[in-house]
This record gives structure tokens, sequence and C-alpha cells, in this order.
């Protein structure tokens, strides 16, 4: 199923779009479920020993690239922030977001921060992912700790994202990465697309909290369409950033890695955690890592379809006992239940998936 010839080439004007969409793939699961209480979910002890190793002066760090913040990470912080019930951390790091980091005069955040530079903001293009997920983050917020002002903020970031991301086009609703860098006119082969940046929990909040904003609903089912639709060699792995300047032949962008690698490796995640729970899809994605009857983490190289290097942390493995769980009920592994940090993003990977097996899959526990 390919992807239809583009209507446009830059971001929809505005908050409020509509246009038919493409019908979902035959037996896709695209309602989310139906988001429950989450404060608690992570135990103090896990909330205390991730706060006290990534998390100084209100960002968080990542300590596996230089020690930058950027606005993944802050919007990861600030969700776990909620699930542990820490108001005055997740305080903090909103406040960091607001101070140093939305310096753009779109309403977006700038993705990177450097302890080391004058200015700290590096690159001040902004990190579609990121964004969603602190608006996500923030609407979590004002539910466990009933403060609208923080709903408020969440809906300026909406209309931000919606007015400058968001691209209609063929029949779909598409999102692109960052305001700069992926639209027509910025590189031959644009528009291109990063089927990870499609933070499924979060658009369904979006869609509970603005009903009367479709586009998030749209966006939910045309990230599924392209989830199952885009993959490519012989293993039928999504590419990380896809071109899609030709409707009809999806292919891996020119400048990129051509692999399933760090940022595709959350899809399941993302799928899992909202509720997205189709059987086929999920075991599709544990295929990728499936060799010699065991299931385990990798980066997957598209052309060869072969992995390109095994991913050894146990936040990685957490993503593949989820998997495991979540399609044959299989136990999570006691070493996977006890939670201790090393770097930034499998360290927040794992923290993730053990609130979304609390959350969804108690029986695994």
């Amino acid at each position: 199923m390919a992807l239809s010839a583009f209507l446009g080439a830059g971001p929809m004007s505005g908050a409020l779009m509509s246009g038919a969409l493409m019908a979902a793939p035959p037996g896709a699961t695209s309602q989310p479920a139906e988001s429950t209480v989450v404060a608690g979910l992570i135990r103090a002890d896990e909330w205390a020993q991730y706060r006290d190793r990534f998390i100084i002066s209100g960002r968080v760090v990542d300590n596996a690239n230089g020690d930058i913040t950027h606005s993944e990470s802050q919007g990861y912080g600030m969700m776990l922030a909620v699930m542990a019930d820490d108001s005055a951390t997740f305080s903090a790091l909103w406040g960091f977001v607001r101070s140093q980091m939305m310096v753009r005069d779109d309403g977006l955040t700038a993705w990177r921060w450097h302890p080391a530079t004058r200015p700290h903001v590096t690159d001040i293009n902004n990190a579609t992912d990121g964004d969603i997920l602190i608006a996500g983050a923030l609407l979590l917020g004002a539910n466990a700790w009933e403060k609208p002002e923080l709903a408020a903020a969440a809906r300026t970031i909406m209309n931000a994202v919606a007015g400058n991301t968001v691209i209609r086009a063929g029949g779909q609703t598409l999102l692109l990465p960052g305001v700069e860098g992926f639209h027509r006119g910025a590189r031959p082969d644009a528009p291109v697309i990063n089927p990870s940046y499609w933070v499924f929990e979060a658009l369904a909040l979006f869609a509970k909290h603005r009903p009367q904003q479709p586009v998030w609903q749209k966006l939910t089912e045309s990230g599924l369409m392209l989830i199952d639709h885009t993959s490519f060699g012989p293993a039928g792995a999504p590419s990380e950033w896809v071109s899609v300047r030709d409707a009809a032949r999806p292919r891996p962008a020119a400048g990129f890695n051509a692999e399933y690698g760090y940022n595709a490796l959350r899809i399941p995640l993302y799928l899992m955690r909202a509720g997205i729970d189709d059987r086929p899809r999920l075991a599709r994605f544990r295929k990728l890592w499936s060799r010699n009857g065991q299931h385990a983490p990798a980066i997957i190289d598209i052309h060869s379809g072969r992995s390109r290097y095994d991913l050894d942390d146990s936040g990685y493995a957490m993503i593949v006992a989820s998997l495991d769980c979540a399609l044959d009920g299989t136990p999570i592994p006691e070493t996977l239940r006890r939670f201790s940090p090393a770097l930034y993003y499998p360290s927040t990977l794992h923290l993730l998936g053990l609130s979304l097996v609390r959350q969804r899959y108690p029986q695994c526990l």
C-alpha cells in the first residue's frame, strides 16, 4: 500500500485541519486505550536513582552525548516525574524548558542545549517529538495535580505543533520532524518524516483534551499507516528517516543511516503504551529481533536485514520483554524488574517499559 502523491509541501497554517483520510490498514487498531491515572507507576526508589543520576538543576542530562539536554529528554523527564508523583521535580524541569529552551518565536522548543557553550542553545530548530512529549507531560501533570495552567501551556504547544510541523498531503495528515530541514525546498528528497516521532500516547491525550481538533486523531491514523507500510529490505524493517518525495515509493532518506535504529526501536514501546496492541503489528516488530529462537534487541541494517550490532543495555531488553509479555503473557525477567541506571536513553526506556507493564500488563509481574 503506497502513499499517494503529495498535495502540499509545507506546514498547514492554523490548528484545525480537514479533509478525507486514507483508510487505516485492515485489522489495524487505530483507537488508543483510554488513559488512566499514571501517578505511582514508578516506584520512589527507582525515581530517586533516575533523578540523582540524570537530573541537574532542572535539566535531564544525556550522559552519552556530552551531557547535553534536549527537548526529548525534558519531555521524558517530565512524564516520568508525573508517574513518580514528584511535582517539585516536574516544576523544575518545566521551568528549565520555559527559561532556557523556549527561545523560538513560534511557541516550539529549541531542541538542543549544551552546558559548555555560550549561548547554551546550539541548535534553535525544534524536534517535534520533544514538543509532543512536553505537551503530553503537561496534560498528565495538569490531571494528576489539578493544575489547569499546565493544560493551558500544553494547548499552546499543541497549537504550535499543528500550525508549524503538520502537513496535509495525499489524503494524509503527516508530521515533520522539525520546522526546518525536512520540507520541500530544504532537501532534494523532501518531505522527510520519522515514524518514531509519532508519540501515540500523547496524541491520544491531545485528542481527548481537544476533541474539536481532528488533527490529533488523524495523526494517529496516519502514523499507524506509515508504520505498517514503510518497511524496507529483506527484514521489512521501518527505516528511521523516510523520504516520501516519490509517494508511490517511499525510501530511506538520503544522508541518514539506513537502519532500524535508536529512534525506531521506540515504536513498539509507543504503541503498547498507547494501548494500540494489534497483535500482527507488534509481532512484526518482535520478529525483527528474533535470532536463533531468541528475541534480543539490535540495530538492523535496512539493506541486508541483518543485525549491525546488538544492544546489551537492560533498557533495550525491556522493550523485547514487554513485547513478549503483550504477545504471549511471558513474565518479565527478574533482572529487568530491578532498575539500575547507566546511560540516559536506555534508562529512560527501562522506566517507560516498567511503568507500561505495571499499568497494562500487571499479570507479567
